[in-house]
């Protein structure tokens, strides 16, 4: 049991739930206007998570016909066969549960909530069957971080928790777009409704650098309605070289670099949001 629980760990890679804490935290010190009591810590990254396991293990078992049959995906734990589709589902189920739980002890609107919030994480591992949209499905599962801590650390709405989860949505859409173009082949003959097999990959990359863009822009309206200060400027700076970046690591003749630009950038975006909002609050 051990050894099965330690191989789902390794599929879902638990350890890439540290790139999306950053979004959690910006939306609960921003809330707090500090740093969240030491209940509110716990749960919320009990609550994250959770969340992210439950929707990559469930997405692993719901996919494992297509990872089989794909070259980039069928040494994964499931193709392989060490690892059941059934024992990922009710990895995924214990996960959710957890996330619920977890919900429940922050207070009761987030708690109502949180079906929400697993019909879409789970329910993303379906779209990509039906709709090209898919992507943005994806970002919106990510952008729950920053609203729903800040709903778990100050029940009541506000536009800024907003701006900054229309960011992450597009942020993970776009960059999700550039990954999808290493699979548009497959994707094509699976018939798999991703964005770079139903426009083509230069139709898709203009899309995905759009879309990052907005995210900038989007970050910008929250610094200009909320008045944040230098840290969080520069960070937005930042932001902006690394998105820059990571679409002239990638050109539609040449995808190389995709998991550069996946992984390694995306992961120094995340760090750099996170501590430009705790720099911008503490210093």
């Amino acid at each position: 049991m051990i050894r099965k629980i330690a191989t789902v760990l390794e599929m879902i890679k638990v350890q890439h739930t540290v790139f999306a804490l950053p979004f959690a935290v910006v939306g609960a010190v921003y809330a707090k206007r500090g740093v969240p009591t030491a209940w509110e810590c716990a749960w919320l990254l009990a609550a994250m998570v959770a969340a992210r396991s439950a929707a990559m293990a469930f997405n692993r078992a719901v996919d494992a016909r297509f990872d089989a049959e794909n070259p980039r995906t069928r040494s994964r734990a499931i193709p392989q066969g060490r690892l059941s589709p059934g024992f990922a589902l009710a990895f995924a189920g214990v996960m959710a549960a957890l996330f619920v739980l977890s919900a429940g002890m922050l207070n009761p609107l987030v708690f109502a909530l949180s079906p929400v919030a697993l019909i879409v994480t789970l329910g993303y591992s379906y779209t990509k069957r039906f709709t090209p949209l898919c992507h943005f499905v994806l970002g919106l599962g990510l952008a729950l971080a920053p609203a729903g801590a800040w709903l778990a650390v100050r029940p009541e709405f506000d536009n800024f928790p907003l701006l900054v989860s229309g960011a992450v949505l597009l942020w993970v859409a776009g960059f999700d777009i550039l990954y999808a173009c290493e699979d548009v082949d497959f994707d094509r003959r699976a018939g798999l409704r991703s964005i770079p097999a139903s426009l083509g990959i230069p139709r898709a990359l203009a899309l995905s650098a759009f879309c990052h863009a907005a995210v900038v822009a989007l970050l910008a309206a929250a610094v200009a309605l909320h008045g944040l200060g230098g840290w969080f400027v520069a960070g937005l700076a930042a932001i902006a070289v690394l998105l820059a970046w990571e679409h002239a690591l990638v050109r539609p003749d040449d995808l190389r670099r995709v998991n550069q630009a996946f992984f390694h950038v995306n992961a120094a975006v995340s760090v750099t949001l996170g501590a430009a909002a705790l720099l911008d609050l503490f210093l």
